[in-house]
């Protein structure tokens, strides 16, 4: 597991995750109960199968609480990013990192052409950057204890 890896490989050993998402005409309180109930920080708003938006928690508290919007009528269309960023499986961890991190955003989506293949989280990247680090350890224990194979 190297920051090189592509996306994709990232999105398999998910596994089959199901990505949750939002329509824009749904309420505030129902995007943040599906928050809740998955014990997740963000949800694609997609509208005709396609990605509008992200609503996430930050949302919420920046353009919801802060501006005076009740969260049962505000729908999520009002209050969430539309100015997404999104890859492809073919980007590599280390590409979404710093996209991530330039951009100051926690949930990447990914894409094949306009269609959405999964969604990753800066957690799902560090999870997967540690990883590889712990296995690359290991390797080099074995070799300087004489267990590594020749």
């Amino acid at each position: 597991m190297k920051i090189t890896d592509t996306i994709a490989l990232v999105l398999k050993r998910k596994g089959e995750a199901k990505v949750l998402a939002i329509a824009p005409e749904q309420s505030v309180y129902e995007a943040i109960e599906m928050l809740a109930k998955h014990d997740i920080g963000a949800l694609l708003v997609l509208s005709d199968n396609k990605l509008v938006g992200i609503f996430s928690e930050r949302d919420f508290a920046r353009k919801g609480i802060l501006e005076g919007h009740h969260s049962r009528d505000t729908l999520v269309g009002q209050i969430m990013t539309s100015a997404v960023r999104s890859v492809s499986p073919q980007n590599t961890v280390d590409e979404c990192m710093t996209l991530m991190t330039e951009g100051h955003f926690r949930h990447l989506p990914v894409l094949e052409g306009e269609t959405v293949v999964g969604l990753v989280s800066i957690g799902d990247l560090v999870k997967w950057v540690i990883s590889g680090q712990a296995q690359h350890i290991q390797e080099l224990q074995g070799y300087i204890t004489g267990a590594y194979p020749a």
